[in-house]
């Protein structure tokens, strides 16, 4: 687990953090192949057949937002494809290390008229996660591989939990409600589906 630096983007990888306080997900036999198929369902977007698929985060990927080496750092990422637009200096999708930035990347670009084709986060329905403690900061462990994404569409969000990621509080997504009840219950924040994150939501987040 790497955890964030003082510097927004060192390139530096951090130490790992001295002290873990829960160890919440530990995926039976069972339930990773359910997290297989929610990754084929992911692969599609869940907007359209042919959508396109998410893909893994490398430490060459960094936040369209923040600039952060995404990888480097904890807490739920993001990815955007667009339609007809692309983000500054790459082709699709847009990537960032938080949900928040992610959605108020695309508020923005909404507004500018860009036609989304496809929205990914971390799905920690669908991974072992581990939520620890770094200088005093109730932080969750980051996943940047294709496979740990879902539509943004089809999961239920913890926003504004206790527990942060990169980029300050954020949205904590899950596949199955229940995970998000249970997280909800532990870790305090409200739940939210996608079409219920407004930009007034996100402007309650972050540092």
């Amino acid at each position: 687990m790497r955890v964030p630096t003082s510097e927004q983007d060192s390139g530096r990888r951090a130490e790992p953090c001295a002290h873990r306080v829960s160890r919440r997900r530990v995926l039976t036999a069972s339930a990773a192949l359910g997290a297989t198929a929610l990754a084929g369902c992911a692969g599609t977007g869940g907007e359209s057949d042919e959508g396109p698929a998410a893909v893994t985060l490398t430490e060459q990927d960094t936040c369209e937002v923040c600039g952060m080496v995404i990888p480097n750092h904890p807490g739920p990422s993001a990815e955007i494809f667009y339609a007809d637009q692309q983000p500054s200096g790459h082709e699709n999708p847009a990537r960032f290390d938080s949900t928040w930035e992610a959605f108020q990347y695309d508020f923005e670009r909404q507004d500018r008229g860009w036609t989304r084709q496809a929205f990914y986060v971390t799905d920690y329905s669908a991974v072992d996660y581990e939520v620890f403690t770094d200088g005093g900061d109730t932080l969750i462990t980051t996943h940047p591989e294709a496979d740990a994404f879902a539509d943004a569409s089809e999961v239920t969000f913890v926003v504004g939990s206790e527990v942060k990621g990169a980029m300050g509080r954020d949205l904590i997504a899950f596949s199955e409600k229940a995970d998000a009840e249970s997280f909800n219950a532990e870790y305090g924040g409200s739940l939210a589906t996608f079409d219920q994150v407004t930009p007034e939501t996100i402007a309650q987040l972050g540092r």
